[in-house]
């Protein structure tokens, strides 16, 4: 199912059960009921609680935010250390040379083509990406340099191995859900609470409360829902995209 079928399913069906418990508490309260009489202090109590609950939403939104844009860097950090192998290995001979660019080739091609899909539905990195940045790193570490220009290239390039193997992993681990679930209870709850406090208001069925109160309940699903977009970086429709990794190898991207 389409993510934005879900906003909208979720922000049809929360205008849908806030508009009619709002129908349903008109018809029980008698024609004798003041809605002027409301409690100071419950206006009070629904301004904070609105308020409070706009910041958590607020943090919420920057913290799944930041993940992503964090997971988006990773994949461009790793996406870099692999051209700078491919680039800097013209120094070696060339049977050397062709055998290191054709595993970064069949690395990237992995990672775009196979390890993103498990990303996106699973969250974690595949074993069959180590063992192909490991064959990256013998063919870079096994071979002794012949000149002191390749000497010179030796290290740079065993970095950059590092590099490759340090951005993997934080991409492993950025690619899973960002927002525990106590977290996820809080919103939910916290959504509840802070929607059902329009009624302590006493809303009437007027055509600007109705329209209020569904626009309001609409907007608390919409914002749940982006944080749901945003909570898996790799997964869903938000998300961080492999184009790192296609500038760099664009001659892999035909194939993807």
């Amino acid at each position: 199912m389409s993510e934005w079928l879900v906003l909208t399913i979720a922000m049809a069906a929360a205008c849908a059960v806030v508009l009619s418990i709002a129908f349903l508490n008109h018809r029980r309260i008698g024609d004798d009921d003041d809605p002027s009489e409301t409690p100071d202090v419950i206006e009070y109590m629904t301004m904070m609680i609105g308020v409070i609950y706009a910041i958590v939403l607020g943090l919420a939104i920057a913290g799944v935010w930041e993940a992503r844009g964090a997971a988006q860097e990773y994949v461009r950090q790793e996406a870099q250390a692999l051209h700078e192998i491919s680039v800097r290995s013209e120094v070696y001979p060339a049977e050397v040379r062709a055998r290191i660019r054709a595993d970064v080739d069949a690395y990237v091609s992995y990672v775009v083509g196979t390890e993103w899909r498990e990303m996106a539905e699973h969250g974690d990195i595949t074993d069959d990406s180590a063992r192909l940045l490991e064959k990256i790193r013998r063919d870079v570490t096994d071979y002794e340099p012949q000149t002191d220009h390749e000497g010179q290239a030796y290290q740079p390039l065993v970095d950059q191995v590092g590099a490759v193997d340090d951005a993997r992993s934080a991409r492993g681990q950025s690619a899973g859900a960002t927002m525990p679930g106590v977290v996820w209870f809080g919103l939910v709850i916290g959504a509840l609470v802070t929607v059902g406090m329009v009624f302590a208001l006493q809303i009437r069925r007027s055509f600007r409360e109705m329209l209020l109160a569904g626009l309001f309940s609409a907007l608390i699903a919409f914002l749940l829902f982006l944080i749901w977009d945003f909570d898996a970086p790799f997964g869903r429709g938000i998300a961080a995209t492999a184009d790192p990794f296609l500038q760099q190898f664009p001659h892999l991207g035909s194939g993807h």
